[in-house]
């Protein structure tokens, strides 16, 4: 039996993959991956417009739905939540560009007084016998770096949005798309159950993270301008706009997000406003981004502290201040995906904020029928 079961080991075909030693495959996968980023950074002009249309699309799917579920025609469902999308893009455009003009021409007097204000607290350092480097000061805690890096944020969004045409015909044609994509995956494979299921899952959670994260951006973005508004902090809808975009990325986005008030709230009236400003912004981030997000979304659909800095890295180096902006959302899209398949939970594991698979999150379940 045992020479049955060898001979046919021998005379079992041996394919080219098995030819190829381990290290090679592992380094023509890496080589793979280095060409397939080289590719996303060349295609920025073309990729970034779409991944701004998928998310405006995500967004706007619930919405779409509702409509469909009230007897709306498809076509019909799709011009009223496009023309919904169009008027608040509308608004973020004109905001965005007023906004940023003005702190732009006001930004070299801001880069000044935060100097002389710097100036001015390290000669009462020195006065209590504290002496410092000022040069060295500059160069490791620089607070004009902080603005300029918000300004080039806002820019780099700016300048995607004026492409804001195509970007909208690509929302029109996904939203037309989207209700014929699950027929499209039943035809395309042989099991349907199985691939729908998995549709179902990602689709489901995936919907389900961006309307809560976008609603508990838009909560802290109101929050945030009504408190710069209150302490007399100019620009108060910008900084309102920037809380709400940077929200999409946890803790490092809220901490970038407060520094320019903080820094304008100290320029203007002092340290004690900026203290404030500073008291403000901790409580908004505490509450909503410590207690009611992670109530609606669960531990399941977030991300470690590792993944999302390495992930503001990776993006930003791709696709520069959008990717940014997007580096979040783009790899929980990747951890939603890894979560839909058991084959590949285990990744989505680690990359998420939980050490072990202890239970499971409380994500959407895909629908066993």
């Amino acid at each position: 039996m045992a020479g049955r079961e060898r001979a046919g080991h021998e005379d079992a075909p041996v394919t080219s993959a098995d030819r190829v030693p381990g290290w090679s495959r592992g380094l023509l996968t890496v080589a793979a991956l280095v060409i397939v980023m080289a590719g996303m950074r060349a295609a920025e002009p073309i990729l970034v417009p779409f991944v701004v249309s998928l998310f405006f699309a995500i967004i706007a799917a619930p919405a779409l739905i509702w409509l469909q579920g009230k007897g709306v025609p498809a076509t019909l469902a799709v011009v009223l939540v496009v023309a919904g999308l169009l008027l608040c893009g509308t608004g973020i455009v004109v905001l965005l560009g007023t906004s940023l003009n003005d702190f732009s021409a006001a930004l070299p007097g801001y880069q000044d007084r935060i100097l002389q204000e710097t100036s001015r607290l390290l000669d009462m350092l020195e006065a209590r016998g504290l002496h410092l480097s000022r040069q060295q000061i500059m160069d490791v805690a620089n607070p004009a770096a902080a603005m300029r890096l918000v300004a080039s944020v806002l820019k780099g969004l700016g300048g995607v949005l004026t492409n804001s045409f195509l970007i909208f015909l690509t929302v029109i044609l996904i939203l037309l798309e989207a209700s014929e994509f699950p027929e499209k995956l039943r035809a395309a494979f042989g099991d349907p159950k199985v691939y729908s299921a998995r549709y179902a899952l990602f689709a489901a959670n995936l919907k389900r993270y961006f309307v809560i994260k976008t609603a508990g951006s838009l909560a802290t973005g109101v929050a945030a301008a009504i408190w710069v508004w209150a302490l007399g902090v100019d620009f108060a809808l910008l900084w309102g706009l920037v809380a709400f975009l940077l929200n999409y990325v946890p803790n490092l986005g809220s901490i970038i997000a407060a520094v320019p008030p903080i820094l304008l709230a100290f320029i203007q009236f002092g340290p004690a406003r900026a203290v404030a400003m500073a008291a403000g912004y901790t409580v908004v981030n505490v509450v909503l981004g410590n207690f009611v997000e992670p109530r609606f979304l669960g531990r399941g659909l977030g991300l470690s502290t590792l993944v999302v800095f390495l992930s503001l890295v990776f993006w930003g180096w791709i696709w520069g201040p959008v990717g940014m902006l997007f580096s979040v959302p783009l790899t929980m899209t990747v951890k939603i995906a890894l979560e839909s398949s058991e084959e590949t939970r285990w990744i989505a594991i680690f990359l998420g904020p939980e050490p072990v698979a202890e239970e499971r999150p409380p994500m959407v379940k895909a629908s066993k029928s």
